[in-house]
């Protein structure tokens, strides 16, 4: 309660909105490096050579170091600039490293956003599909005709209508899926029906998801990670340059080094813009900011603010719980990954993310 409270708090006094952006499907050709997708090699670059102000560097290196960051890694036209870790990896066993795995926690739901737009692409599935065509007649407790108004795109977009005030709302057992208002109608940050985007995707591929990812992503662009299953969970885990590959494969709209990743323009294009009209600043499983307003999870309630005020206003991002972002910000070609416990208790993660940026802004002078 007190962290929303504190959180209630930072939105009031937010008084610096930004104007909305425009959408990011900008037809710029970006001039961006590829490390190798079969090799460890990744080049980089220095700040001094951007004309960056390291003197601020170790300010933020400070800061992260201080809210218990593992992994930070800032990449400019695809090089590395920044790369800093810290403490121990989750076991405490050694020291943290490029070659530490972290979890992404809801981060991955980006991820599997991707996925859903691969298996679209190669005639799996459609979005406009009922989720129902997936996952047999009777998966919810919603009423059939009720059930029938559940799409695969209402699960990327958090719109499914079922109830999250259940006992359990991470729960994706049929008696925890309970009807609440029609699909399409309500936007609340809710697990399970996410969740539940896996077994979609692994009965219309026929293939076990962790397959299917590293077949159609991890393969194509060197990443190395694994989903795994935690309580009602399905949490995707790797190094932090396996995020920024992630994050750059984005950032070049699905394509890696020339090779299309995602043919489909018209899905990239919906999954980093705003999806829906309830929360602009939601694509599919994807958070953006510049939008006019905002719910964010854990409440029903609108802002009007945008995701950050301190960061870039076309940035969209993969993000998870304890602060694990991967964000991309194309009008700078930036890519920046942060992994992580959570942030000291004095900071939510919001109010992290957004003191993060200042930090970063004052590093490449913007």
């Amino acid at each position: 309660m007190k962290r929303i409270i504190t959180l209630l708090c930072f939105f009031i006094l937010l008084s610096c909105n930004k104007d909305e952006t425009s959408p990011n499907d900008s037809d710029t050709e970006l001039n961006l490096y590829f490390p190798p997708a079969n090799s460890t090699e990744w080049d980089i670059t220095t700040p001094e050579s951007l004309n960056w102000d390291t003197e601020t560097l170790d300010e933020l290196r400070t800061f992260l170091s201080e809210n218990k960051t593992r992994a930070f890694i800032l990449l400019k036209d695809g090089k590395i600039v920044v790369e800093e870790y810290w403490g121990k990896t989750i076991l405490n066993s050694a020291e943290f490293n490029k070659d530490a795995i972290w979890y992404w926690a809801s981060a991955g739901k980006t991820l599997t956003s991707f996925l859903v737009g691969l298996a679209q692409e190669q005639g799996l599935l459609d979005i406009n599909d009922k989720t129902s065509e997936y996952l047999g007649k009777g998966w919810s407790k919603v009423p059939s005709e009720k059930e029938d108004l559940i799409h695969i795109k209402h699960q990327l977009t958090m719109t499914t209508g079922l109830d999250y005030e259940v006992e359990n709302a991470d729960c994706t057992a049929s008696e925890c899926l309970q009807y609440k208002a029609d699909a399409g109608t309500q936007w609340y940050y809710h697990n399970a029906p996410y969740t539940l985007l896996e077994n979609v995707v692994s009965t219309a591929a026929k293939k076990n998801y962790n397959t299917f990812t590293d077949e159609k992503i991890e393969t194509q662009i060197g990443m190395n990670g694994t989903w795994i299953a935690s309580g009602n969970n399905n949490v995707y885990w790797s190094t932090a340059r396996d995020a920024a590959r992630f994050g750059l494969l984005l950032l070049n709209k699905g394509t890696w080094n020339d090779q299309p990743v995602m043919h489909d323009t018209t899905y990239y294009h919906s999954m980093v813009n705003s999806s829906q009209n309830l929360n602009p600043s939601y694509g599919y499983l994807c958070w953006l900011n510049g939008k006019s307003s905002i719910i964010i999870p854990g409440l029903p309630t609108s802002f009007k603010i945008p995701l950050s005020s301190n960061a870039p206003a076309d940035l969209f991002a993969a993000i998870g719980k304890n602060a694990q972002f991967i964000e991309v910000v194309p009008s700078q070609n930036l890519v920046l990954v942060r992994m992580g416990e959570a942030p000291n208790n004095s900071l939510v993660p919001v109010i992290f993310h957004d003191d993060m940026w200042e930090k970063v802004n004052a590093l490449i002078r913007e």
